[in-house]
C-alpha cells in the first residue's frame, strides 16, 4: 500500500541550502522573522542578528518550569512556544509567550492533559493548529505509542476544533519517536518533519479532521527537530543540525500542481 502511495506522490528536488549560521542554543529548533533568527534548546531561548550573527537577547529559564520548549514561532507581535513536560509523564502541555523584541516571558497557556506532548503551535486562518506528539519508549505513555501523533485545531480560547491523525507511511517514518516540528507554507499545506530524518513531509488537511494527507516529502539538509519558514521570504524554510550547532537556512522546490 505504500508503495502505491508514495507512487501518487509529487516529485520534488532537494531543498537547497542558502546558509549556515552557528548557534549553541540550536538543540530544539528555530524560528525566524525578517531579522532575526531564534534558537530554542529546551529552557532557553537565543536571539540573533541575522546580519551580523550577533547575539541580542537572550532568555534563559528555569528547568523545572521550562523542561521542554520544543519550537517557537514569530506570530504577530510575539514568540509563541510549543512547550511540554518531555520526558515526564503523564504528558502536560503549555504554550509559552514571549516578547520578540526583549525575549521577556509574558505568559503561559496552560493546555493540561492533552492526546500526546505539545511539540509546535502555528497560526492560520484565525485559529491555532497545535501537534502532539507521542513515543514508543521514553516520553511515550502506556498504550500509546508514535501512531497517536496527532494535529488539533483550537479556538482563540484554546478549545479544539478538529481533529487528525498522521498517514501511516508518515508515522512509519518518524517511528519510533514523533512528529518534532511543523508550520504552514504559504500554500496552506502543513510542513512537518520528524526526529531524525533529513526529510520534510507535505501534508494536507481534510476539512473537519480526519487523516492528513501527504502530497510529497522533500530531501532537506537537517535531520528533523522544528522549523520555521521565513515569512519574509516565501519558500525559504529555517531547520537546525542539532549534532552542529547550527542553523540552516533552505529554499524549497516549487510545489507546482498535484
Amino acid at each position: 500500500m505504500f508503495e502505491f502511495l508514495a507512487a501518487a506522490l509529487l516529485a520534488l528536488a532537494p531543498a537547497q541550502v542558502i546558509s549556515r549560521f552557528p548557534a549553541p542554543e540550536a538543540r530544539q529548533g528555530v524560528a525566524v522573522d525578517a531579522g532575526f533568527i531564534y534558537a530554542v534548546d529546551n529552557a532557553q531561548i537565543a536571539k540573533y542578528d541575522r546580519k551580523t550573527g550577533a547575539k541580542v537577547a537572550h532568555f534563559k529559564g528555569d528547568p523545572v518550569k521550562f523542561p521542554h520548549m520544543n519550537s517557537c514561532a514569530v506570530i504577530g507581535a510575539e514568540l509563541i512556544c510549543a512547550g511540554s513536560n518531555y520526558p515526564a509523564t503523564p504528558m502536560q502541555s503549555q504554550v509559552e509567550v514571549f516578547d520578540p523584541r526583549t525575549l521577556n516571558h509574558l505568559r503561559t497557556i496552560p493546555l493540561g492533559r492533552q492526546p500526546g506532548s505539545l511539540t509546535f503551535v502555528d497560526r492560520r486562518s484565525g485559529s491555532w493548529w497545535a501537534g502532539f506528539a507521542n513515543y514508543d519508549a521514553r516520553g511515550g505513555e502506556p498504550g500509546r505509542d508514535h501512531t497517536f501523533t496527532t494535529l488539533i485545531r483550537f479556538d482563540d480560547q484554546w478549545r479544539p476544533l478538529d481533529t487528525w491523525t498522521f498517514p501511516p507511511e508518515v508515522l512509519a517514518l518518524m517511528a519510533p519517536s514523533s512528529a518534532s516540528g511543523g508550520a504552514f507554507g504559504a500554500d496552506g499545506r502543513l510542513y512537518v518533519t520528524g526526529h531524525d530524518l533529513p526529510e520534510l513531509y507535505v501534508l494536507e488537511a481534510p476539512k473537519g479532521g480526519g487523516v492528513l494527507k501527504r502530497v510529497a516529502t522533500i530531501e532537506i539538509a537537517v535531520e528533523g527537530q522544528a522549523i520555521a519558514f521565513d515569512r519574509s521570504a516565501p519558500g525559504v524554510l529555517f531547520g537546525i543540525s542539532r549534532g552542529k550547532r547550527e542553523v540552516v537556512a533552505m529554499k524549497l522546490p516549487p510545489m507546482g500542481e498535484e
